[in-house]
């Protein structure tokens, strides 16, 4: 289920390090992005119409809160808020949107939600 969706810009790994778009599905268990491009995930579509040919599902990347650590602000410059997620295993994922579109904030508040379920479930069993 879509918390938020829209768009948000990714920095790549490579050597240039471009800022590349990216449309992203927030659920309750962590971040999807999906290149632009791109039809969206199964759940997504209604059901009566046929699926587009898919690209590979490799092109669909799942950051899943419980492989995240921190939701860090950097800065706020110009229209845009940059912000870094960082990873369970140390990687670090930039990212920057409009500020008034308040990524950063629903990510943060998402993956404390699903720390908390986490947490009272391990208290439970």
């Amino acid at each position: 289920k879509a918390v938020k969706e829209g768009m948000l810009e990714k920095r790549s790994d490579g050597l240039l390090q471009l800022w590349k778009k990216k449309r992203c599905i927030l659920t309750e268990e962590g971040l999807l992005l999906i290149p632009p491009k791109h039809p969206p995930p199964p759940q997504q579509q209604q059901q009566q119409q046929p699926a587009p040919p898919a690209e590979p599902a490799a092109k669909i990347k799942e950051l899943h809160f419980s492989n995240m650590k921190t939701v860090d602000c950097v800065e706020r410059k110009g229209k845009y808020v940059y912000f870094t997620v960082v990873m369970a295993e140390g990687k670090e994922i930039d990212f920057r949107c409009a500020q008034e579109q308040g990524w950063n904030a629903a990510i943060t508040l998402q993956m404390v939600q699903y720390k908390n379920r986490q947490a009272i479930l391990a208290v439970r069993s």
